[in-house]
C-alpha cells in the first residue's frame, strides 16, 4: 500500500509542485518593479529655479541694452528706440560713447553713469529731460563732450572738469538755474552752446573758450568784464574765435568796451 502512495507522489504530485514553483519564480522575474513618477503640477513649472524661463520678464523695457540698441566696441547707439526709452539704459562696462538721441528720457539720476567712468562722449539730444541730479556726471572724469540739446532743462548740474564741448541749445535754461561757477572752472572747455534758452545774463566764461553761442535768449545787458578785463587795456582774448549774441534784446552799440579784447565782433544780425 505504501509503495503505491510513494509512487503516486513521485509520479504525479512532485512534477506538479516543481512546475508551480518554477512558474511563480518566472512571474517574479518578469514582473516590473513599481516606479514612483512625480508629475509636476502646471502651476509649479515656472517656479523652479532651474526652469529656463525662471525670472524672465515679459517687459521689453527690461531687455538687455544691446538687444534694444546697437552695441559696437566701446559705443552704444540707442536712437529712437522702440518701445519708448524713458530712462538712461544700463551700459556695458568700458562704454566710451553713448548716443541716446530722440527718445523719451525724462531724468538723469546719480546712478545712471556711476559705474561707467570710461565715458568720453554722451549725446542725449531730443529727449524730454527736465531734471538732472547734481552728481549725475560727478564720476565721469574722462568725459569730453556732453550734448543735452533739445530737452526741457531749466537748470544745470555740476559739469565734469575735463569737458571740451558742452551743448545745451534749445532748452529752458534760466540765469538762476546756472551757477556762477558752472563754466568758469572748466579750463579745457572750448565749445559752449547755450542758444535758444531763457538766460538773462551771460555766466562767467573760462579763458579756454573758442566758440560761445548765446543767441535767442533774454540777455539785455553785458558788462565790460564779460569778455574783457577793464583793468588791463592790453588784454587780448586770444582763444576766442566766435561769439553769437543775436536774437537777444541787446544793443551792441551801448557796450563799446565789452568787445575790445576780442579778435572779431560778435557775429549775427543785430538791431
Amino acid at each position: 500500500m505504501m509503495d503505491h502512495r510513494t509512487l503516486f507522489i513521485s509520479i504525479i504530485l512532485l512534477p506538479w509542485m516543481l512546475s508551480s514553483a518554477a512558474k511563480n519564480r518566472f512571474l517574479e522575474v518578469k514582473k516590473p518593479k513599481n516606479e514612483i513618477v512625480t508629475i509636476s503640477d502646471y502651476d509649479t513649472l515656472g517656479d523652479s529655479d532651474t526652469s529656463p524661463v525662471a525670472g524672465a520678464s515679459t517687459d521689453d523695457s527690461e531687455l538687455p541694452t544691446c538687444l534694444l540698441c546697437v552695441c559696437l566696441t566701446g559705443s552704444v547707439y540707442c536712437e529712437e528706440v522702440s518701445p519708448e526709452m524713458t530712462a538712461v539704459p544700463a551700459l556695458p562696462k568700458e562704454t566710451a560713447y553713448l548716443y541716446a538721441r530722440y527718445n523719451k528720457i525724462t531724468k538723469i539720476t546719480n546712478k545712471d553713469f556711476a559705474d561707467v567712468a570710461t565715458l568720453r562722449r554722451i549725446d542725449l539730444t531730443g529727449n524730454l529731460i527736465s531734471e538732472i541730479e547734481d552728481g549725475a556726471f560727478a564720476k565721469l572724469t574722462l568725459l569730453e563732450e556732453l550734448t543735452l540739446a533739445e530737452n526741457r532743462l531749466a537748470k544745470l548740474p555740476m559739469l565734469p572738469a575735463k569737458l571740451i564741448s558742452f551743448n545745451a541749445n534749445f532748452n529752458r535754461l534760466k540765469t538762476k538755474g546756472v551757477k556762477s561757477t558752472a563754466f568758469k572752472k572748466l579750463d579745457k572747455l572750448s565749445y559752449l552752446y547755450l542758444g535758444n534758452n531763457e538766460l538773462e545774463a551771460i555766466p562767467p566764461l573760462p579763458e579756454s573758450l573758442r566758440i560761445v553761442h548765446l543767441y535767442r535768449n533774454n540777455i539785455a545787458t553785458i558788462s565790460d568784464q564779460t569778455f574783457c578785463k577793464t583793468n588791463d587795456t592790453h588784454y587780448i582774448r586770444a582763444n576766442m574765435e566766435e561769439v553769437r549774441l543775436d536774437g537777444n534784446p541787446l544793443l551792441l552799440a551801448e557796450h563799446p568796451k565789452s568787445f575790445v579784447c576780442l579778435r572779431a565782433l560778435p557775429i549775427g544780425n543785430y538791431h
